[in-house]
């Protein structure tokens, strides 16, 4: 019996099968990592930005009040004096934080808050001692801050405030302000001019890098609801 060329031919059909298998799984991987570095880039860009997104300063106008913020002493209140010395508003309220006034009075030691240094900065600055008020009570996070900033305002009937903090908590504070108070009284959110706050190389410093962390994760609580409250003592 002869054999036929032909009969010792390769069959076609089962290594187009094979070859189109290996194209099938080869486009799967370039799907697959033309994904992951899509959401690489969009990852990095958005630790790249991190910073900048957090800061924000509406424009100035007219205000019956200036709050600072307790906090980096005295930036705040330094801008705070400059913004009084442009008429931006005819009264300075200065936030209390709390602090081991208690702790420290069993001992008789005596303790000067961070409350009594920015009223003497405003007072150096050429701010009246009788624009100047000085909360009574301490407030234990912004949220707090912000609430008695809104009661007394309401009960002052003060329509526009200005409140001053540092650059990378602006975002946090007008979210805080819309999610407790709203638009009435009206915001105004402002940070000093000469802030040292890196925003578009936030990762190169140690204190940048730990304003964006604390910042974002705030504003994870606000969003979730305040799910998050300081401790009781």
């Amino acid at each position: 019996m002869t054999t036929s060329p032909l009969d010792v031919l390769p069959d076609a059909r089962p290594l187009g099968a094979a070859e189109g298998g290996r194209s099938v799984r080869k486009n799967r991987w370039i799907i697959g990592f033309s994904i992951v570095a899509v959401f690489l880039v969009l990852v990095l860009e958005i630790v790249l930005h991190a910073g900048t997104w957090l800061v924000v300063q509406d424009p100035l106008a007219p205000a019956q009040v200036i709050v600072v913020l307790s906090g980096r002493m005295p930036d705040r209140a330094i801008e705070a004096a400059r913004l009084y010395r442009q008429k931006a508003a005819p009264e300075v309220w200065v936030s209390q934080p709390p602090g081991p006034t208690a702790v420290l009075a069993e001992m008789h030691i005596p303790f000067v808050g961070e409350d009594f240094y920015n009223e003497r900065v405003l007072l150096a600055l050429q701010v009246p001692a009788d624009s100047i008020r000085i909360f009574l009570q301490p407030a234990v996070n912004t949220e707090r801050e912000i609430e008695e900033i809104a009661r007394l305002a309401r009960s002052s009937d003060i329509h526009t405030v200005i409140i001053v903090t540092s650059a990378p908590h602006t975002r946090r504070v007008r979210a805080i302000w819309n999610r407790l108070v709203g638009d009435s009284p009206k915001l105004i959110v402002r940070y000093p001019i000469d802030d040292p706050f890196n925003a578009g190389h936030w990762w190169r410093g140690t204190q940048d890098a730990l304003d964006v962390v604390r910042e974002w994760l705030g504003l994870a609580n606000v969003w979730a609801g305040f799910p998050s409250q300081p401790k009781s003592n």
